[in-house]
């Protein structure tokens, strides 16, 4: 008998989880809030655990597993931007470039980035969106 499929909502590159690996040993646990806009545009930010503020009004993607790191990455997203992003699988990378001043890889020389793709009809049949 096969195993059942698990399906995730967000995941790391290689590059990302090697980048966590190092800002882990900096700050201690972290945690991710996809940015909705404003000052930082729609970077996703990377603060310490608990740094930012999360309630209600948010929603947890998931939780971000790389290798060498003590405990998983929660990942959070405004409520009102899920519901445009809701049937889309995420991905956090990384690029040169200049961070968010409020994301702790700003001095790092890179920042986050998200990559999206369409969930499969499998997937959003696993999350209920069908």
């Amino acid at each position: 008998m096969a195993e059942p499929v698990t399906y995730t909502r967000v995941d790391l590159t290689g590059e990302a989880a090697d980048l966590l690996r190092r800002l882990t040993g900096k700050h201690g646990p972290l945690m991710f809030h996809q940015s909705g806009g404003c000052c930082d545009g729609s970077s996703p930010m990377c603060y310490p655990d608990g740094e930012f503020l999360t309630g209600a009004a948010d929603v947890h993607l998931g939780d971000l597993a790389a290798e060498g790191v003590e405990r998983p990455i929660p990942f959070w997203m405004s409520r009102a931007q899920y519901e445009y992003w809701k049937h889309t699988h995420l991905t956090v990378d990384v690029v040169p470039g200049r961070g968010s001043g409020f994301s702790v890889e700003a001095p790092e020389g890179v920042r986050f980035l998200i990559r999206s793709r369409l969930l499969t009809d499998a997937e959003a049949e696993a999350f209920g969106l069908l």
